[in-house]
Formats: C-alpha cells, sequence, structure tokens
C-alpha cells in the first residue's frame, strides 16, 4: 500500500504592510525584498510581530501560510 504525496501548494499568503499579498512556497525573506527591488539595508523589518534586527539572516527566514509583514522604508532627502 502506498501512502499518497502530500499536494504542496502553487503559493502561499502572507499579509504585508495591511495588504494580502501570495508569493510561493520556500521564499526566504531576502528573495521576497528582491523582487520588491528593496535595498535590506534601506528597510526595517517587522516578521510576525517581531523586529528584525539581524539582517544577516533574511536568507535563512522563509515565509510562510498566513506570515504577517511590516516593510518600513527609509527614505532620505532634505
Amino acid at each position: 500500500m502506498t501512502t499518497p504525496l502530500a499536494h504542496e501548494p502553487s503559493t502561499i499568503a502572507l499579509t504585508v504592510n495591511g495588504g494580502r499579498r501570495t508569493i510561493a512556497p520556500g521564499t526566504s525573506l531576502s528573495a521576497y525584498l528582491a523582487s520588491l527591488q528593496l535595498d535590506p539595508r534601506l528597510v526595517v523589518i517587522e516578521h510576525n510581530r517581531e523586529i528584525l534586527r539581524d539582517r544577516a539572516a533574511y536568507p535563512s527566514i522563509v515565509l510562510g501560510e498566513g506570515d504577517t509583514l511590516e516593510i518600513v522604508h527609509f527614505v532620505g532627502g532634505g
């Protein structure tokens, strides 16, 4: 008797700055920021209500179904 393979969804849903977004399963935070053309050095990220202080960890943070991100951009000017 064989066990059926679990169906992996083609997209997962998350909330970014209050809006619903879909991404591919297994997407890292770094990859998501790159898809938005955002420089990680110029943003502050809150992931599931926790401010992420270590930008070096972004590649190892895999976004999951139902995650919440708040992305704050730094804007220069005078």
